[in-house]
């Protein structure tokens, strides 16, 4: 059964019947590595994705619930050429080791701004409650998902008025 997606700004149709798993679909009918098969049960936070801007565990989502809604997976959120702020951010501090976690990561972190530019740090641990790293590179991620809220705050400054 061919369901349509719209992923990274793109409308596209997978043949994929409507309990497969949005990560399926996003791997291995559209190509796109950045999601990880973590757990398969919506513990680990490595599939995470956005959906309509909300940080969501894509292993455990069915395809049949996105509809139209957007998803947006870490390739949407910038290219190697040319990072976004929150690829930008993690790249600067090192905030990986293996760099399996940290698609999610990046995409909860995404989540994470769009709601709130400037969390305090009991603010960003409670959001990535869902989201581990075997590595233990935390301490790391804490100062990347920090020094993005700055790059975020730097494009975006507050206008006066």
């Amino acid at each position: 059964m061919a369901t349509t997606l719209k992923v990274n700004g793109a409308e596209t149709r997978v043949d994929a019947a409507p309990e497969t798993p949005l990560l399926y679909a996003l791997r291995d009918d559209l190509g796109l590595n950045g999601p990880k098969y973590g757990c398969g049960l919506g513990q680990c936070g490595a599939c995470t994705v956005l959906v309509d801007g909300r940080a969501v565990l894509s292993c455990v989502t069915p395809i049949s619930v996105i509809g139209s809604r957007a998803v947006e997976t870490v390739e949407g959120l910038g290219t190697a050429e040319a990072p976004g702020p929150v690829q930008r951010a993690f790249i600067e501090l090192q905030a990986m080791q293996c760099g399996y976690c940290i698609p999610g990561m990046m995409m909860r972190t995404e989540a994470l701004l769009r709601d709130n530019p400037d969390p305090q740090d009991h603010e960003i641990r409670a959001a990535f409650q869902t989201n581990l790293c075997r590595c233990g590179t935390h301490m790391r991620i804490m100062k990347a998902i920090r020094r993005a809220a700055e790059l975020y705050r730097d494009a975006n400054p507050v206008q006066e008025g």
